[in-house]
């Protein structure tokens, strides 16, 4: 295991590993993750589908109308990179699986044009 004496140290190392993402996705999807938690009400596996959308509400409640361009900024393009995300942070043991999880249960669970424009809930502001 992989010891870390701080956060910088084990972000550089997941920005030297997967250059694609910028750092503030990691800390994003896991507090997507921790949000899930919170809206279970219980202690349980979350599915890859399951924080996939908690990346989708939590990005929206942050980020409106702009919430796929940060993603995108961040690297963030589809699902499928959500789980890349995770997938980094299980290989530094920042997050763990369980049997039978892989990369590919992220793939294809929302459209990020669909989810982040197209059928974005757009309310009237009076």
């Amino acid at each position: 295991m992989t010891e870390f004496t701080s956060t910088d140290e084990l972000l550089d190392l997941l920005r030297e590993r997967n250059p694609r993402f910028d750092p503030r996705s990691y800390s994003f999807v896991l507090e997507a993750l921790n949000s899930v938690f919170h809206s279970l009400g219980e202690k349980r596996h979350i599915t890859g589908a399951e924080l996939a959308e908690g990346v989708r509400q939590l990005a929206m409640e942050r980020f409106g109308p702009l919430a796929r361009t940060v993603l995108e900024h961040w690297g963030i393009h589809s699902t499928r990179d959500v789980g890349s995300v995770v997938f980094a942070l299980v290989e530094q043991k920042i997050l763990t699986t369980q049997d039978g999880d892989c990369p590919e249960d992220f793939a294809d669970v929302f459209d990020f044009e669909e989810a982040f424009e197209l059928n974005y809930p757009w309310k009237a502001q009076i």
